[in-house]
């Protein structure tokens, strides 16, 4: 199928595009990757009048760290992150993230913040934005401001951006003593049935925080504060990663679709929680 007719917008610098989003207001698609809305308006699903591709514009491709945190602009794609060596020393469990997003093409042109600006609640960059305490800048023309992950995912597809705003950059904490994550697809590349990430604060060989965080087990990301405080306080060890496990089966109400019954995600949720506790303990 093709899209709906719309007028293709390329500014060369933020505030030429900001000025576009404020003239067309949520008529307008901001474009950086196209991965997830390109197909949309094939289907037709998405009916933009306008188009407003980023690419062109300057500044937005960073990715660095910096007090404790990585940066990660608006045109960096999944690739960026998967070949990172800042990624791979302040951030491991991102890079073995990554490899499970979509495929070659896909990764090579989509972005990280443009997946969470989808906000699909199967996909892998939400979750992880919840576990790592992400922060979202949004700008718009006179003004910006920044929302904590948490805050930011509504519903499925759906967020607190304003049509006037822009998604330029992602923030995630980097010291974390440990982290891990599990996903279950049905094929390498397919979005996520359930995938748990898990991030731990540690003290000695005890837990002093945790993140626990579930992709498709809800109409967005979602996390598990539950099985967050079941663990809090207790030591690193299997026994704990099994009981982080059962309690978040037990906290949560997975929807159902063609790919899962709800019993079966909360089945799944106890295994990928459990599953990535574990990789935290390990290290892997």
């Amino acid at each position: 199928m093709k899209p709906a007719p719309f007028e293709y917008h390329a500014p060369t610098t933020l505030d030429e595009a900001l000025d576009i989003l404020a003239s067309t207001g949520a008529d307008a698609a901001p474009l950086a990757g196209g991965q997830s809305l390109t197909p949309l308006m094939n289907l037709r699903l998405a009916r933009p009048a306008h188009i407003v591709d980023i690419n062109r514009i300057g500044g937005l491709d960073h990715l660095g760290q910096d007090n404790g945190r990585l940066r990660v602009g608006a045109l960096v794609r999944h690739a960026d992150m998967e070949r990172s060596s800042v990624v791979r020393e302040h951030l491991p469990v991102v890079a073995t993230v990554v490899p499970l997003i979509g495929y070659p093409a896909i990764r090579h042109r989509g972005t990280v913040v443009g997946s969470l600006a989808h906000a699909d609640p199967a996909a892998e960059w939400p979750s992880l934005a919840l576990a790592l305490d992400a922060e979202i800048t949004l700008v718009r023309t006179g003004s910006q401001r920044q929302v904590a992950a948490e805050g930011f995912f509504t519903t499925t597809l759906t967020t607190i951006k304003e049509p006037d705003e822009l998604l330029t950059e992602v923030s995630f904490r980097t010291d974390f003593d440990a982290c891990g994550f599990y996903e279950f697809a049905r094929r390498h590349g397919d979005f996520a049935i359930i995938a748990a990430v898990v991030a731990l604060e540690l003290e000695g060989d005890s837990i002093a925080d945790a993140r626990i965080a579930l992709a498709g087990a809800a109409d967005r990301p979602l996390r598990v504060n539950e099985a967050e405080d079941a663990i809090r306080g207790e030591p690193l060890t299997a026994e704990t990663a099994v009981r982080a496990g059962e309690v978040a089966r037990e906290a949560v109400e997975p929807l159902e679709d063609i790919h899962g019954s709800s019993d079966y995600r909360r089945d799944l949720v106890e295994v990928a929680v459990d599953r990535a506790m574990k990789r935290a303990v390990n290290g892997s």
